[in-house]
C-alpha cells in the first residue's frame, strides 16, 4: 500500500506570502486578506478537499535587510501589512468541522502565561483543532519593535525556547486535572480546589507563580510544529515538535533530514512515528502537462524579483543590493534562518550571487514550483513520500483561490484512486486524526509535568 499523503494549505494573514509579486495577477484575491468572509470561504474550501490543515506563517516584524530599509517590502507587500492570524480561526472553525489549524507564534515575543491561555481558549474554541508552530524569530526589525537593540543569537534563541516550552507544559499539563471541573448546579461547586495546582516555576528567562486561567481543552497541549532543521533546531524538533515542516531541496538532503530529526526523537525516548514531516512545495497543476507549463509561463509575468530578493535578504540575513548582479556574495555568520541559508547553498552552490539566486527564484521566491498535469504532480507527491519518508505537504499558494481548487478538484481524486489519500475525515481532534490520540503520548517530555507542578 502507498503511504497516506496529507497536505496543509499554507498561508499567511496578509497580501505577499512566498510567491513574491502574485498578487498583482488578474484573478487573485490574496488582497481580500482583511475580509472575514474571504477566510470562511477558504476555509470551507480546504474542508472540502479534505486537508489536514491550513498552516499559517507570521511574522512581528518588517523585511528591512534589503537595501536598509522596508521600501522593497512595503512597494511589494512582502508580507506586509500582515495581520494576526490567530483572529481568523475562531471563524473558520465555526464554518467546518474537522479542518485543522496551525498557527504560527513567536515564543521570543510572546508572555508565556497569557499566551498558554490564548492557546487553551483556541483549543477549546474549535473542539480541538488548534496547533502551534512554534518559532524563535529572525528579524532585528521586530526585535526592536519591543525595546530589544537586535536578534538573540540562534542558538540562544533555542535554549530560552526550551525554557518557555517547560512553562508552558507546566500550565497546559499540570495545573488541573482531568476531573476538576465538577460543574455541580446542586452542590454550587465548579471546579474542586484539590485539583487545581499553582505552577511554581523559577528559570532563567521566566518566573511564574499562577495556576493555568482555563480548564482543560481537548487537546491540552496544541499540536506542536517546528520548522527548524539546523543542528540546534533538529535537537530542539526532537525534544518538542510532532510535526516539523522542511523546505524542499534534492530528495537525499530531505530524506537526510527526516532520519536525522526522527532518529534524535528516539535518542530523546519518542517513537520515531511520533514525529510527522511536512514538506513545502509549490504545485501549478493541469490538465494536462501543456496546460500547467502555459499556467506557468502566465504567473511568471507578474513575479516580483524586487519583492522576491527583499524576502531572500531578510530571512537569508544578507542585504543583496549591496551586491552587483554577478558579483560573489558573502553568506557570512548568519543570525536568521540558518536552515535557509543551508538550503540555498545546496541549490545555489557555495559561491552565490544575485543572478544565480534570481535564476533559482523563476516565481518570486526560492522554491521551485512543481508544473505539471494532475498526473504528473501525483506522481511527484508520491514519490518524494516514498524516498524521504515525509508524510505530507505544506502547499504554498501562487494564484488564489485557483492554486488549491486545482489540487483539490485534479490532484485529490487521483490520489484517492491509488490509495494515497483519504476519502474521508476521522474522528475528534487535531491530534487524534494525525496521531490517534488527543493528548500528547507518554514518550513526550511534556509528561512529565502531569502529575502536578515542578
Amino acid at each position: 500500500m502507498p503511504r497516506e499523503i496529507r497536505l496543509n494549505a499554507f498561508e499567511m494573514n496578509c497580501v505577499g506570502h512566498i510567491q513574491q509579486g502574485l498578487w498583482t495577477h488578474p484573478r487573485d484575491q490574496s488582497t481580500r486578506y482583511s475580509e472575514l468572509q474571504y477566510w470562511v470561504d477558504y476555509a470551507k474550501k480546504l474542508e472540502k478537499g479534505l486537508f489536514d490543515g491550513m498552516f499559517f506563517a507570521d511574522v512581528v516584524g518588517v523585511y528591512d535587510v534589503y537595501g536598509g530599509n522596508a521600501d522593497a517590502a512595503l512597494r511589494n507587500a512582502v508580507q506586509v501589512p500582515v495581520n494576526d492570524p490567530l483572529m481568523l480561526i475562531p471563524a473558520m472553525a465555526a464554518a467546518t468541522q474537522h479542518l485543522g489549524f496551525g498557527v504560527t507564534a513567536n515564543l521570543t515575543y510572546e508572555q508565556p502565561f497569557l499566551f498558554a491561555r490564548r492557546m487553551s481558549t483556541l483549543d477549546h474554541l474549535t473542539g480541538g483543532r488548534i496547533g502551534w508552530n512554534i518559532v524563535t524569530g529572525y528579524l532585528d526589525s521586530a526585535a526592536r519593535a519591543i525595546g530589544i537593540e537586535g536578534q538573540i543569537a540562534h542558538d540562544d534563541r533555542y535554549d530560552l525556547a526550551d525554557e518557555y516550552m517547560s512553562l508552558v507544559y507546566k500550565l497546559w499539563e499540570g495545573s488541573w486535572d482531568d476531573d476538576a471541573v465538577l460543574a455541580d448546579r446542586a452542590g454550587g461547586v465548579y471546579a474542586d480546589p484539590s485539583k487545581v495546582r499553582v505552577i511554581h516555576h523559577h528559570g532563567k528567562q521566566y518566573k511564574v507563580d499562577a495556576m493555568h486561567l482555563s480548564a482543560p481543552s481537548p487537546q491540552r497541549t496544541p499540536v506542536l510544529y517546528q520548522a527548524g532543521s539546523s543542528p540546534r533546531g533538529c535537537q530542539f524538533a526532537a525534544t518538542h515538535a510532532e510535526c516539523v515542516f522542511v523546505n524542499g531541496q534534492k530528495m537525499e538532503g530531505v530524506k537526510e533530514i527526516v532520519d536525522t530529526i526522527r532518529a534524535e526523537a528516539v535518542k530523546y525516548g519518542r517513537e520515531a512515528n511520533d514525529v510527522k514531516v511536512f514538506m513545502g512545495a509549490t504545485p501549478i497543476v493541469g490538465r494536462t502537462d501543456a496546460e500547467a507549463k502555459e499556467k506557468f509561463e502566465e504567473y511568471r509575468r507578474y513575479v516580483s524579483s524586487e519583492g522576491a530578493l527583499a524576502h531572500a535578504a531578510a530571512s537569508l540575513g544578507i542585504d543583496f543590493a549591496k551586491y552587483d548582479i554577478d558579483e560573489p556574495i558573502d553568506t557570512g555568520k548568519s543570525q536568521a534562518i540558518v536552515s535557509n541559508v543551508t538550503a540555498m547553498t545546496r541549490a545555489a552552490g557555495p559561491q552565490w550571487t544575485r543572478r544565480k539566486l534570481l535564476e533559482q527564484m523563476v516565481l518570486g521566491s526560492r522554491q521551485t514550483p512543481w508544473i505539471g498535469s494532475a498526473q504528473t504532480i501525483a506522481d511527484q507527491m508520491m514519490a518524494w513520500s516514498e524516498a524521504t519518508g515525509i508524510d505530507g505537504f505544506n502547499l504554498s499558494r501562487t494564484v488564489v483561490p485557483e492554486c488549491f481548487e486545482d489540487v483539490i478538484d485534479l490532484v485529490v481524486p487521483l490520489l484517492q484512486e491509488r490509495g494515497a489519500y483519504k476519502t474521508s475525515y476521522g474522528d475528534g481532534t487535531y491530534r487524534k486524526k494525525l496521531f490517534g490520540h488527543d493528548r500528547l503520548p507518554q514518550t513526550h517530555s511534556a509528561a512529565q509535568y502531569r502529575s502536578g507542578a515542578k
